[in-house]
């Protein structure tokens, strides 16, 4: 008889070798990072300009309310773009992990994007849209720590951000027209008034656009009060198997392999 510890026995260096695969698995710092989009708004509502976002150590601060807008931010409130705030990202945290998710978000769409982040280094999430139409308005977070999306350990803590109309920020650097409006029809984005003001929550005078027609066709209804689901910032997390994982993995895999040929050919 065949004592079955000859089938399950596995040699000393084999051994050696998955453990090191599973503990490369286990310390491999880099996740990846599936960030999704929502907008909630009401039908005919407002819609978003394409998400800036960013995973960083806690440094790079886009805003304050109660301030005059910086440069960084109004490029995202006044049209979209963002390239002033990601550069004043990539100067503040060269390490930070960077992107947009793009597109015009219109009220029942998604997007989504995914990620490779160190959580250990960069735990905290920053994030800015326009919202449309609007001549200066925005979503975006006051504070740079204000959303710890990892733990000290790494581990995911937050699984969405949930915002309301009560959650606009108006920049303050440009007055309210239709006639300079992004993303109406009857709009010009190049036409501005300097407003002079400072950032604060407004969305109220949103509704100032009732009436009329956007760029994707649609006749504008605000229908926001303070309460109202406007965007859905979701997250989920995998593992990222670094490379030399997978070369001890596939090296314990052939090894045994070729032991159980061995021990098929002498039985």
């Amino acid at each position: 008889m065949i004592h079955p510890s000859r089938f399950f026995r596995l040699p000393s260096g084999v051994v050696v070798l998955a453990t090191m695969a599973l503990v490369a698995t286990a310390q491999a710092a880099p996740v990846q990072v599936t960030v999704t989009v929502e907008n909630l708004a009401p039908a005919n509502s407002i819609a978003f300009a394409p998400l800036h976002l960013g995973f960083h150590q806690g440094v790079f601060d886009a805003f304050n309310a109660g301030q005059a807008a910086s440069p960084g931010i109004v490029s995202v409130a006044e049209g979209g773009s963002g390239t002033v705030w990601q550069a004043d990202f990539a100067a503040a945290q060269p390490n930070a992990t960077r992107g947009v998710i793009g597109g015009a978000l219109l009220p029942g769409q998604s997007r989504s994007a995914v990620f490779t982040v160190d959580p250990s280094l960069n735990r905290y999430f920053s994030f800015a849209s326009m919202v449309i139409p609007s001549n200066d308005y925005f979503i975006g977070n006051d504070s740079p720590t204000e959303y710890g999306l990892f733990d000290a350990n790494g581990q995911l803590q937050i699984n969405a951000i949930n915002l309301t109309a009560g959650d606009i920020w108006n920049a303050g650097s440009e007055a309210f027209s239709v006639a300079g409006a992004a993303f109406l029809v009857n709009g010009n984005n190049d036409l501005r008034t300097d407003e002079n003001g400072v950032v604060g929550l407004r969305f109220a005078p949103l509704s100032g656009f009732n009436g009329e027609t956007t760029a994707a066709g649609y006749v504008f209804d605000s229908q926001l009060s303070a309460g109202t689901s406007i965007y859905r910032i979701g997250f989920a997390v995998a593992a990222v198997p670094e490379p030399q994982t997978y070369v001890l993995m596939a090296a314990a895999l052939l090894t045994l392999a070729g032991l159980g040929r061995r021990r098929a050919a002498r039985v």
